[in-house]
Protein backbone atom coordinates (compact mmCIF):
# COMPACT_ATOMS: atom_id res chain seq x y z
CA UNK A 1 0.00 0.00 0.00
CA UNK A 2 2.86 2.39 0.76
CA UNK A 3 4.26 1.92 -2.72
CA UNK A 4 0.90 2.81 -4.34
CA UNK A 5 0.57 5.89 -2.14
CA UNK A 6 4.03 7.08 -3.19
CA UNK A 7 3.14 6.70 -6.87
CA UNK A 8 -0.06 8.71 -6.34
CA UNK A 9 1.89 11.53 -4.68
CA UNK A 10 4.37 11.58 -7.55
CA UNK A 11 1.55 11.85 -10.08
CA UNK A 12 -0.07 14.70 -8.14
CA UNK A 13 3.25 16.57 -7.84
CA UNK A 14 3.89 16.14 -11.54
CA UNK A 15 0.41 17.45 -12.38
CA UNK A 16 0.97 20.46 -10.11
CA UNK A 17 4.29 21.23 -11.82
CA UNK A 18 2.66 21.00 -15.24
CA UNK A 19 -0.12 23.38 -14.16
CA UNK A 20 2.48 25.82 -12.78
CA UNK A 21 4.37 25.80 -16.09
CA UNK A 22 1.25 26.50 -18.13
CA UNK A 23 0.52 30.15 -19.00
CA UNK A 24 -2.66 31.59 -20.53
CA UNK A 25 -2.51 32.14 -24.25
CA UNK A 26 -3.68 35.75 -23.77
CA UNK A 27 -0.33 36.67 -22.19
CA UNK A 28 1.36 36.21 -25.56
CA UNK A 29 -0.86 38.73 -27.38
CA UNK A 30 0.82 41.95 -26.07
CA UNK A 31 4.29 40.57 -26.82
CA UNK A 32 3.10 39.63 -30.30
CA UNK A 33 1.95 43.23 -30.92
CA UNK A 34 5.30 44.53 -29.64
CA UNK A 35 7.10 42.13 -31.99
CA UNK A 36 4.98 43.43 -34.87
CA UNK A 37 6.09 46.97 -33.97
CA UNK A 38 9.74 45.90 -34.06
CA UNK A 39 9.21 44.20 -37.43
CA UNK A 40 7.69 47.40 -38.78
CA UNK A 41 10.70 49.40 -37.57
CA UNK A 42 13.18 47.00 -39.17
CA UNK A 43 11.13 47.09 -42.38
CA UNK A 44 11.36 50.89 -42.31
CA UNK A 45 15.16 50.66 -42.21
CA UNK A 46 15.12 48.32 -45.21
CA UNK A 47 12.80 50.63 -47.16
CA UNK A 48 14.95 53.67 -46.33
CA UNK A 49 18.05 51.89 -47.63
CA UNK A 50 16.20 51.39 -50.93
CA UNK A 51 15.17 55.05 -51.17
CA UNK A 52 11.47 54.28 -50.65
CA UNK A 53 11.08 56.98 -48.03
CA UNK A 54 7.31 57.37 -48.13
CA UNK A 55 6.85 53.64 -47.57
CA UNK A 56 9.41 53.82 -44.76
CA UNK A 57 7.31 56.53 -43.07
CA UNK A 58 4.24 54.32 -43.37
CA UNK A 59 6.15 51.47 -41.70
CA UNK A 60 7.15 53.79 -38.84
CA UNK A 61 3.54 54.89 -38.50
CA UNK A 62 2.52 51.23 -38.16
CA UNK A 63 5.24 50.77 -35.53
CA UNK A 64 3.94 53.79 -33.61
CA UNK A 65 0.37 52.47 -33.66
CA UNK A 66 1.49 49.03 -32.44
CA UNK A 67 3.59 50.66 -29.73
CA UNK A 68 0.55 52.53 -28.47
CA UNK A 69 -1.59 49.40 -28.51
CA UNK A 70 0.61 46.82 -26.77
CA UNK A 71 0.50 48.40 -23.32
CA UNK A 72 -3.26 48.96 -23.45
CA UNK A 73 -3.84 45.39 -24.63
CA UNK A 74 -1.64 44.09 -21.79
CA UNK A 75 -3.66 46.03 -19.21
CA UNK A 76 -6.94 45.00 -20.79
CA UNK A 77 -6.03 41.31 -20.79
CA UNK A 78 -4.21 41.59 -17.43
CA UNK A 79 -1.13 40.17 -19.13
CA UNK A 80 1.58 42.64 -18.08
CA UNK A 81 4.99 41.10 -17.42
CA UNK A 82 8.64 42.06 -16.99
CA UNK A 83 9.44 40.29 -20.26
CA UNK A 84 6.91 42.49 -22.06
CA UNK A 85 8.36 45.65 -20.51
CA UNK A 86 11.90 44.76 -21.59
CA UNK A 87 10.73 43.74 -25.06
CA UNK A 88 8.85 47.04 -25.39
CA UNK A 89 11.99 49.05 -24.56
CA UNK A 90 14.06 47.13 -27.11
CA UNK A 91 11.38 47.60 -29.77
CA UNK A 92 11.20 51.33 -28.99
CA UNK A 93 14.96 51.64 -29.47
CA UNK A 94 14.69 50.03 -32.91
CA UNK A 95 11.54 51.88 -33.97
CA UNK A 96 12.19 55.37 -32.60
CA UNK A 97 15.98 55.38 -32.33
CA UNK A 98 17.68 53.32 -35.03
CA UNK A 99 15.01 53.53 -37.76
CA UNK A 100 14.66 57.37 -37.76
CA UNK A 101 18.45 57.78 -37.55
CA UNK A 102 19.02 55.57 -40.59
CA UNK A 103 16.09 57.22 -42.40
CA UNK A 104 17.66 60.66 -41.94
CA UNK A 105 21.10 59.40 -42.99
CA UNK A 106 19.85 57.89 -46.26
CA UNK A 107 17.49 60.80 -46.94
CA UNK A 108 20.07 63.54 -46.32
CA UNK A 109 22.97 61.91 -48.17
CA UNK A 110 21.09 60.19 -50.99
CA UNK A 111 23.43 57.22 -50.58
CA UNK A 112 20.98 54.37 -50.83
CA UNK A 113 20.53 51.39 -53.13
CA UNK A 114 19.48 52.38 -56.64
CA UNK A 115 20.35 56.05 -56.15
CA UNK A 116 21.44 57.78 -59.36
CA UNK A 117 22.14 61.19 -57.81
CA UNK A 118 24.14 61.42 -54.59
CA UNK A 119 23.10 64.50 -52.60
CA UNK A 120 26.29 64.70 -50.50
CA UNK A 121 29.49 63.93 -52.39
CA UNK A 122 31.99 64.94 -49.69
CA UNK A 123 32.87 61.75 -47.72
CA UNK A 124 33.83 63.80 -44.66
CA UNK A 125 30.38 65.39 -44.53
CA UNK A 126 28.81 61.95 -44.96
CA UNK A 127 30.70 60.71 -41.89
CA UNK A 128 29.59 63.76 -39.90
CA UNK A 129 25.96 63.09 -40.83
CA UNK A 130 26.42 59.46 -39.77
CA UNK A 131 27.87 60.64 -36.46
CA UNK A 132 24.84 62.90 -35.86
CA UNK A 133 22.54 59.98 -36.66
CA UNK A 134 24.39 57.79 -34.18
CA UNK A 135 24.15 60.55 -31.57
CA UNK A 136 20.38 60.68 -32.00
CA UNK A 137 20.04 56.89 -31.71
CA UNK A 138 22.20 56.75 -28.57
CA UNK A 139 20.24 59.61 -26.96
CA UNK A 140 17.08 57.61 -27.56
CA UNK A 141 18.72 54.56 -25.95
CA UNK A 142 19.77 56.65 -22.94
CA UNK A 143 16.28 58.11 -22.62
CA UNK A 144 14.65 54.66 -22.62
CA UNK A 145 17.15 53.33 -20.06
CA UNK A 146 16.52 56.31 -17.77
CA UNK A 147 12.76 55.86 -18.14
CA UNK A 148 13.02 52.23 -17.00
CA UNK A 149 15.01 53.24 -13.91
CA UNK A 150 12.60 56.07 -13.05
CA UNK A 151 9.66 53.64 -12.88
CA UNK A 152 10.95 52.45 -9.50
CA UNK A 153 11.47 55.97 -8.14
CA UNK A 154 8.95 58.32 -6.62
CA UNK A 155 8.40 61.59 -8.48
CA UNK A 156 6.94 64.88 -7.30
CA UNK A 157 3.16 65.21 -7.82
CA UNK A 158 3.56 68.20 -10.14
CA UNK A 159 5.40 65.97 -12.66
CA UNK A 160 2.28 63.90 -13.41
CA UNK A 161 1.32 66.12 -16.37
CA UNK A 162 4.83 66.15 -17.84
CA UNK A 163 7.43 63.82 -19.32
CA UNK A 164 11.12 64.07 -18.40
CA UNK A 165 12.59 64.92 -21.78
CA UNK A 166 10.95 64.26 -25.11
CA UNK A 167 9.50 60.71 -25.25
CA UNK A 168 10.89 58.33 -27.87
CA UNK A 169 7.84 58.42 -30.23
CA UNK A 170 7.74 62.22 -29.93
CA UNK A 171 11.44 62.47 -30.74
CA UNK A 172 10.92 60.30 -33.81
CA UNK A 173 8.08 62.57 -34.90
CA UNK A 174 10.15 65.71 -34.35
CA UNK A 175 13.27 64.56 -36.19
CA UNK A 176 11.31 63.27 -39.19
CA UNK A 177 9.17 66.43 -39.54
CA UNK A 178 11.46 68.02 -42.20
CA UNK A 179 11.35 64.81 -44.25
CA UNK A 180 7.57 64.54 -43.92
CA UNK A 181 7.07 68.13 -45.07
CA UNK A 182 9.55 67.78 -47.94
CA UNK A 183 7.93 64.57 -49.19
CA UNK A 184 4.47 66.16 -48.91
CA UNK A 185 5.61 69.18 -50.94
CA UNK A 186 7.38 66.95 -53.45
CA UNK A 187 4.19 64.97 -54.00
CA UNK A 188 2.45 68.20 -54.99
CA UNK A 189 5.39 69.46 -57.03
CA UNK A 190 5.42 72.82 -55.27
CA UNK A 191 8.00 75.00 -53.50
CA UNK A 192 11.24 73.30 -54.63
CA UNK A 193 13.29 75.96 -52.81
CA UNK A 194 11.63 75.06 -49.50
CA UNK A 195 12.27 71.37 -50.20
CA UNK A 196 15.99 72.13 -50.66
CA UNK A 197 16.04 73.92 -47.30
CA UNK A 198 14.29 71.04 -45.54
CA UNK A 199 16.67 68.48 -47.08
CA UNK A 200 19.76 70.56 -46.45
CA UNK A 201 22.34 68.31 -44.70
CA UNK A 202 23.29 70.99 -42.16
CA UNK A 203 19.66 71.55 -41.18
CA UNK A 204 19.20 67.78 -40.93
CA UNK A 205 22.27 67.47 -38.68
CA UNK A 206 20.92 70.26 -36.49
CA UNK A 207 17.60 68.42 -36.11
CA UNK A 208 19.36 65.16 -35.20
CA UNK A 209 21.48 66.86 -32.55
CA UNK A 210 18.71 69.10 -31.25
CA UNK A 211 16.06 66.39 -30.91
CA UNK A 212 18.57 63.90 -29.52
CA UNK A 213 19.57 66.39 -26.84
CA UNK A 214 15.90 67.01 -26.00
CA UNK A 215 15.31 63.28 -25.50
CA UNK A 216 18.35 62.90 -23.25
CA UNK A 217 17.59 66.08 -21.29
CA UNK A 218 15.50 66.48 -18.15
CA UNK A 219 13.36 69.23 -19.62
CA UNK A 220 9.62 68.88 -18.97
CA UNK A 221 7.53 68.11 -22.04
CA UNK A 222 3.79 67.83 -22.40
CA UNK A 223 2.01 64.60 -21.45
CA UNK A 224 -1.63 64.07 -22.42
CA UNK A 225 -2.16 60.89 -20.39
CA UNK A 226 -3.48 62.58 -17.23
CA UNK A 227 -4.64 65.86 -18.69
CA UNK A 228 -8.20 67.04 -18.08
CA UNK A 229 -10.21 69.84 -19.67
CA UNK A 230 -12.94 72.02 -18.27
CA UNK A 231 -16.50 71.43 -19.42
CA UNK A 232 -16.73 74.93 -20.86
CA UNK A 233 -13.80 74.11 -23.21
CA UNK A 234 -15.25 70.77 -24.30
CA UNK A 235 -16.93 72.14 -27.45
CA UNK A 236 -13.87 74.08 -28.74
CA UNK A 237 -11.62 71.09 -28.10
CA UNK A 238 -14.00 68.75 -29.95
CA UNK A 239 -14.22 71.20 -32.86
CA UNK A 240 -10.41 71.39 -33.03
CA UNK A 241 -10.06 67.61 -32.98
CA UNK A 242 -12.66 67.24 -35.73
CA UNK A 243 -10.77 69.82 -37.80
CA UNK A 244 -7.54 67.86 -37.34
CA UNK A 245 -9.26 64.62 -38.38
CA UNK A 246 -10.64 66.33 -41.49
CA UNK A 247 -7.20 67.68 -42.41
CA UNK A 248 -5.63 64.25 -41.88
CA UNK A 249 -8.14 62.72 -44.27
CA UNK A 250 -7.74 65.43 -46.92
CA UNK A 251 -3.94 65.87 -46.74
CA UNK A 252 -2.40 63.37 -44.35
CA UNK A 253 1.36 63.93 -44.63
CA UNK A 254 1.20 67.71 -44.77
CA UNK A 255 -0.98 67.74 -41.66
CA UNK A 256 1.38 65.38 -39.85
CA UNK A 257 4.33 67.62 -40.79
CA UNK A 258 2.63 70.81 -39.60
CA UNK A 259 1.61 69.10 -36.36
CA UNK A 260 5.25 68.06 -35.92
CA UNK A 261 6.31 71.71 -36.16
CA UNK A 262 3.66 72.65 -33.58
CA UNK A 263 4.90 69.85 -31.33
CA UNK A 264 8.42 71.28 -31.43
CA UNK A 265 7.01 74.68 -30.45
CA UNK A 266 5.30 73.19 -27.40
CA UNK A 267 8.68 72.48 -25.75
CA UNK A 268 9.41 76.08 -24.59
CA UNK A 269 5.73 76.70 -23.79
CA UNK A 270 5.59 73.55 -21.68
CA UNK A 271 8.69 74.71 -19.83
CA UNK A 272 6.97 77.95 -18.84
CA UNK A 273 3.83 76.11 -17.73
CA UNK A 274 5.95 73.67 -15.70
CA UNK A 275 7.67 76.50 -13.85
CA UNK A 276 4.30 77.94 -12.85
CA UNK A 277 2.92 74.54 -11.77
CA UNK A 278 6.04 73.75 -9.75
CA UNK A 279 6.05 77.16 -8.06
CA UNK A 280 2.37 76.74 -7.14
CA UNK A 281 3.00 73.25 -5.72
CA UNK A 282 6.02 74.41 -3.68
CA UNK A 283 4.04 77.35 -2.31
CA UNK A 284 1.27 74.96 -1.25
CA UNK A 285 3.79 72.71 0.52
CA UNK A 286 5.32 75.70 2.27
CA UNK A 287 1.89 76.89 3.42
CA UNK A 288 1.16 73.46 4.94
CA UNK A 289 4.37 73.57 6.94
Amino acid sequence: MGRFRLRGRRRRNRAQRLRAEMIPLRTIVPNLVTSMAACAGITSISLSSEGRFLHALVALLVACVCDGMDGRIARLLKASSKLGAELDSLADFVNFGVAPAMFMFFWLTGRHFGSDAVLVSDPRLVRVILGCSLFYALCDCFRLARFNTMLEQETAPYWKHFFTGVPAPGGCWMVLTPAVLALALDAKGKYPALQDVLQNPFFGMFMLLFVGALMASRLPTISLKSMHISRRYQLPVMATLLLVVALLISNFWMTVGVMGVLYVLTVPLTGLVFLRVRARALDAETAKV
